[in-house]
């Protein structure tokens, strides 16, 4: 083999290796080079030999120099900076992490051990216990960067400086580059900051705001939180329908319009990233939209997406979608910002589920409280009526006055009942439909009503057709948007509507859905949305007054409140 390509030997001579022989038994085997006990530590050091060839004693002689440059080496080859000081701040060593620092760092970090070796001495004399193991830490800037220091007593003999309270003889600080670890914590810290924003609700808002304008404060918060600290411009929440495992939009910004649209299932194929996030619980980072197969719809030149699970009590309530045009924009990082974002964001929307069913059971706990109070009066009232309808036989007038108090008893318990049922109900639709004026803007006007409660649904119809409006009814969302739908196609006068009133929870489509096909009919046919409460509401409320609703009706609503909003949508007057 030739000398070039054989594996070199290090062959320390002395009085007991004989040179020649070992060129003799492995001259063939290895490149042979000797070396002097006063070579060893470089020439072990230079990396170049694959073994090395010495006696016992000669190892024992340079042990202590391999140590010290084995220590060296490492104390060299770790990231953090390391030196030594004495009680002047001056210093006495330091490795080439240390020495790589700008000028103005050494001397800030020489500053820091000055002062701590001031304090640990102090600390030393005066006898206070564990002062051997004090550390002093300080963060200093270096550019763009954190330096974070820490400072440790170096002591010789221990034990007599214990028993002595003997000063350190010098300070050792390491110094470690925690940029990356302190920019995260700000930035949880932003987000922490931001959460408590999202679920702070003031007392003004609960007061004065209805469901869907909290949840209008709650979006413009979400998108501002989202752009000023994330950097994600476009994004999407949806929420899961426990009833129809649908992810509904609840609200979105920087996606087009065919994204938003799109129906997504909690599924863990066929329903894209999203519906597979919604049903397994765990993050999903699209590197590149293009190759993956999972990726549906989202920008117009999608380049990646971070879609996170929204978790509410150890269940999935929905997910947090963001996109963006670059290929791999998003990372772990990311991806931690998100879900912390995401739970402030999750709890502030059940915070708002709950004042609304908060406010319906109060409503109705409160209605059941009169509603036993007075049950005795009126049993009473009834009673004393019916002797008086006794004794007053053959007095026309009085027979008629006591049949006048059986109805207002009447009256008195369907409209406490009415208050009681809440969403189930219109209030004051007893007197609303008793007048049965016709009234000129109404009159003719051609009405669509969608609900799928037949009591709600009968009840509006026949507000209106007591004020000359003719109506025509759908008990779900599909039949409603056949009806625009073929309208917009036929465009025929004797199927345009003026008006069209919807319920938005149908059960098989929301309100927003009807709104759309009304829109779709007709750019400027008015649309009024009544709802009870729960989360559905108040998706399409949003949706939809982003678009240009006329006005929605929060159930239970005076009957006349109705013929008003009416009048001011068919009249081209929007209501808030």
């Amino acid at each position: 083999m030739p000398a070039q390509d054989r594996p070199k030997l290090l062959v320390f001579y002395g009085p007991h290796i004989d040179a020649d022989a070992i060129a003799h038994s492995l001259g063939e085997t290895y490149d042979i080079v000797s070396a002097g006990p006063g070579q060893s530590i470089g020439a072990i050091g230079s990396g170049e030999y694959e073994a090395v060839f010495a006696e016992a004693s000669s190892f024992g002689a340079i042990e202590p120099d391999l140590v010290a440059r084995q220590s060296s080496l490492l104390l060299n080859a770790i990231s953090e900076g390391i030196c030594m000081a004495d009680d002047t701040g001056s210093v006495v060593w330091c490795n080439k992490r240390f020495r790589s620092y700008h000028q103005s760092v050494q001397r800030r970090i020489a500053a820091v051990c000055r002062h701590a070796f001031t304090r640990l001495a102090k600390m030393s004399t005066e006898g206070r216990r564990g002062v051997r193991s004090s550390r002093y830490s300080v963060t200093v800037r270096d550019g763009n960067r954190n330096l974070e220091i820490a400072v440790s007593p170096v002591i010789e003999n221990e034990r007599a400086a214990r028993r002595n309270n003997e000063p350190p003889m010098l300070v050792a600080a390491i110094v470690r580059d925690v940029t990356n670890r302190r920019r995260m914590q700000d930035k949880i810290n932003a987000i922490d900051r931001v959460g408590r924003e999202l679920v702070c609700i003031s007392p003004d808002q609960v007061k004065e705001m209805h469901a869907a304008a909290r949840l209008g404060v709650l979006e413009e918060r979400v998108a501002r939180a989202s752009h000023e600290l994330l950097q994600f411009d476009h994004f999407a929440v949806r929420l899961l329908n426990p009833n129809t495992n649908e992810l509904e939009l609840v609200m979105s910004a920087g996606l087009p319009a065919e994204a938003t649209e799109i129906t997504l299932y909690a599924e863990r194929e066929g329903n894209g990233i999203s519906g597979y996030v919604a049903a397994t619980g765990e993050a999903y980072i699209c590197a590149d939209a293009s190759r993956d197969e999972r990726y549906v719809f989202g920008l117009d030149q999608a380049g990646s997406s971070l879609t996170v699970p929204l978790m509410l009590f150890g269940k999935v309530m929905g997910i947090f979608d963001v996109e963006s045009e670059s290929p791999g924009a998003f990372n772990e990082e990311d991806r931690q910002f998100a879900e912390i974002f995401g739970r402030y964001l999750t709890m502030a929307l059940h915070i708002l589920n709950l004042l609304v069913v908060e406010r319906f059971t109060t409503r109705q706990s409160a209605t059941d409280v009169v509603e036993d109070e007075i049950a005795e009066p009126l049993r009473d009232l009834l009673q004393e009526a019916m002797l008086l309808r006794e004794r007053s036989s053959g007095d026309s007038e009085s027979a008629a006055a006591i049949d006048r108090i059986f109805e207002d008893v009447e009256s008195i318990q369907r409209r406490l009942k009415n208050v009681s049922d809440g969403p189930a109900s219109l209030l004051g639709i007893e007197d609303a439909i008793r007048k049965r004026s016709v009234d000129p803007v109404l009159a003719g006007r051609r009405v669509l009503v969608a609900d799928n409660e037949s009591h709600i649904r009968e009840t509006v119809s026949e507000l209106l057709r007591a004020r000359g409006a003719r109506v025509v009814l759908c008990n779900d969302g599909e039949s409603a948007i056949q009806m625009l739908d073929q309208w917009a196609v036929s465009f025929d006068a004797d199927e345009s509507f003026d008006l069209v009133i919807s319920d938005i929870n149908l059960g098989d489509r929301t309100g927003y859905d009807v709104f759309a096909a009304a829109k779709r009919a007709s750019a400027d046919i008015p649309v009024i949305l009544m709802t009870g409460f729960g989360y559905d509401p108040h998706h399409s409320i949003v949706r939809a007054s982003q678009e240009g609703l006329q006005c929605v009706l929060f159930k239970p609503f005076q009957a006349e409140a109705m013929i008003t909003e009416a009048k001011k949508a068919v009249e081209g007057e929007v209501s808030g």
